[in-house]
């Protein structure tokens, strides 16, 4: 069996603990010692490669909990629902994996997708017949007929875009056991939605709670977990009463909410990046200032309340919601532990932990990854740099020396640059926000010229 010594680096192990200087041994895919035992165990073996991390970080590759791997950066729903092609969707959905695993997160969660690809693309990686991060994949999101996320977009019946629209009980329990069947690791709920006329309410409930209650009933006995997208104080307790697994969002909890939550210890995923890279770059890219103060808003209200939901042992994961214009593959994976530090106080080492050991479960793979320890899979990445100090750190790839998944040394060469295929882009409101564009470094794209208007 091949081994790899990762000598004199910076161990950042994810469970918390205070960086050490140590070395990592790994043996095929997995960690086989830290510290001395692993510079014991190599002692004076042949088949040994050896990486010298002097001055370097080791540390568990993130985890992207919330990774929409098969939207490809559109600008809008209309976009996203109505310009996306099969097949052509499935290869591109290879190539961002590929960019996202170059970046330094080994797993991610791709909760719902177009065309229920995440569960193909996760198949093919596992297959070694492309390279990306792990992949815990759900299949289309559920809506009801009262709507979702996309509001009037949404059809009264039939799948549309990421979803599938399930009315009574037996479409709902159909529809769970045939996303089983096509092997869906989650089942993923949209609890609340945009209805229109009720813009000062913002999202609002679509689902009853005994509808909740049997996707979670239906889901749990055939061993399946299930997650849902909500924003509002009502729908986080009846999540929690439902029995869901995970909640994503959750920032408009109240003090009930708060209390369920804690009793149950549900984790939350609040997925702040997309608000915040809109709140503090948006006008760089043309964005409503109403709307940004409207994102700056929201995170600046539901800090506290997720805090306090943290200090009270409630795990808080980590997703950056990438796969939109504003959050594109490769770029903003990081970020949201830097808005963990900035605004919910967290320290680095705790927002990593968030980010390795706890979002871990969102993988369904708790005690394999995200932990530099014997015995876990080396999905590791080795760094220039101290994220435990500054981590902005894991948001600079000019500084990431090695990407290792199962033991193996991604090659990091980018892929070539690529342009859009035809009929792709048709929004003309909005730009990709890289990281150039958000810090200045260049101006953003000018829209291409739609071919036609949806």
């Amino acid at each position: 069996m091949n081994a790899l010594l990762i000598s004199n680096g910076r161990v950042i192990d994810g469970t918390g603990a205070a960086p050490r200087e140590e070395s990592v041994l790994i043996e095929g895919e997995r960690i086989a010692a830290v510290g001395v035992a692993a510079e014991k165990q190599a002692g004076g073996r042949r088949d040994l490669t050896r990486i010298d991390a002097s001055g370097l970080t080791i540390m568990p590759g993130l985890i992207d909990g919330h990774c929409h791997i098969s939207f490809d950066e559109p600008n809008s729903n209309d976009e996203l629902f109505f310009h996306r092609r099969h097949g052509l969707a499935a290869i591109v959905a290879a190539q961002n994996a590929r960019k996202v695993l170059q970046s330094g997160v080994t797993g991610i969660m791709d909760a719902d997708s177009i065309f229920e690809l995440g569960v193909d693309l996760r198949d093919a990686i596992e297959a070694g017949i492309v390279d990306g991060p792990r992949i815990s994949a759900g299949a289309y999101a559920l809506w009801t007929s009262v709507g979702g996320t996309a509001g009037r977009l949404i059809p009264d019946r039939g799948t549309m875009g990421y979803g599938k629209v399930v009315s009574g009980d037996a479409e709902i329990v159909a529809e769970v056991r045939r996303q089983i069947k096509n092997g869906a690791d989650w089942i993923k709920v949209h609890v609340t939605g945009l209805v229109p006329r009720h813009p000062l309410r913002g999202e609002v409930k679509s689902w009853t709670r005994a509808e909740l209650k049997l996707v979670c009933d239906t889901a749990h006995e055939l061993g399946i977990p299930v997650l849902g997208h909500i924003r509002g104080a009502d729908s986080v307790i009846d999540c929690v009463a439902a029995g869901m697994d995970l909640l994503l969002h959750a920032t408009l909890m109240d003090e009930a909410g708060l209390e369920a939550v804690v009793r149950t210890r549900t984790p939350l995923m609040p997925v702040f990046t997309f608000q915040a890279n809109l709140a503090d770059y948006g006008a760089n890219i043309g964005a409503d200032p109403m709307v940004r103060e409207m994102f700056r808003r929201e995170i600046a209200d539901s800090a506290q309340m997720l805090r306090r939901a943290y200090d009270a042992g409630v795990p808080l994961l980590t997703g950056s919601e990438s796969g939109f214009s504003i959050t594109p593959y490769g770029d903003w994976h990081y970020r949201e532990l830097e808005v963990f530090v900035r605004d919910l106080g967290l320290t680095p080492l705790q927002a990593i932990q968030c980010a390795t050991q706890q979002t871990a479960f969102a993988m369904r793979m708790k005690g394999q990854v995200g932990e530099v320890l014997p015995g876990r899979l080396a999905d590791l990445i080795v760094i220039d740099g101290d994220p435990s100090k500054d981590i902005t750190v894991l948001g600079d790839e000019s500084r990431i020396r090695h990407v290792l998944q199962g033991g193996r040394d991604i090659d990091l060469t980018p892929a070539r640059p690529r342009g859009d295929p035809p009929g792709w882009r048709v929004s003309t409101y909005g730009s990709r926000l890289g990281k150039d564009v958000a810090h200045g470094r260049m101006p953003p794209a000018s829209p291409a010229t739609p071919e036609h208007e949806p």
